[in-house]
């Protein structure tokens, strides 16, 4: 049995006015811990986190995408993901063969164990995710996914860079 996210505090008193800046980080940091939370659930019940099914879920619907690729998808260095790539190898849910364009490059695929766990949706983040997405307007869901790209584009910037700075 799953508990609902708690996002308001236990005591009755309201919250004192954050602005929507910190209001706005409040509900991130609730986001991640659910996300966080929910993975190890996943681990325990699926035998994969949250982040090894992602891998899964773009390696399942681009055979022979290299590593470089899958990292530049999820926004993250390929260093990042080597331990995901070791580990879902490791247990038989990946493959990776040469490029045969591109010998230092590894094209990676899915095991027919992994192609079982590519399908696999219930008790993912995947299916709470689409099942909130399901109940809203789809302007709302397409001004959240601006807000949070673009969020995550001036996280990824170099400090000083025009990027990192505030409006003006």
């Amino acid at each position: 049995m799953t508990r609902p996210l708690r996002l308001v505090r236990a005591r009755r008193a309201p919250l004192p006015p954050l602005g929507e800046s910190l209001e706005f980080m409040r509900l991130l940091w609730a986001i991640d811990h659910g996300l966080q939370r929910r993975s190890k659930r996943m681990a325990r019940a699926l035998g994969v986190t949250g982040p090894q099914r992602l891998v899964l879920r773009i390696a399942g619907r681009f055979p022979g995408i290299s590593a470089g690729q899958l990292a530049e998808i999820l926004h993250l260095h390929p260093s990042t993901l080597t331990g995901v790539f070791r580990r879902l190898e490791r247990r038989g849910l990946i493959t990776r063969r040469r490029d045969a364009r591109d010998g230092r490059r590894a094209a990676l695929g899915l095991s027919a164990a992994g192609r079982q766990l590519d399908l696999l949706t219930a008790g993912t983040i995947e299916s709470e995710l689409e099942a909130v997405l399901g109940t809203l307007p789809r302007h709302k869901t397409l001004a959240a996914r601006d807000v949070l790209r673009t969020l995550a584009v001036r996280l990824q910037a170099p400090p000083g860079s025009s990027r990192d700075r505030g409006p003006r």
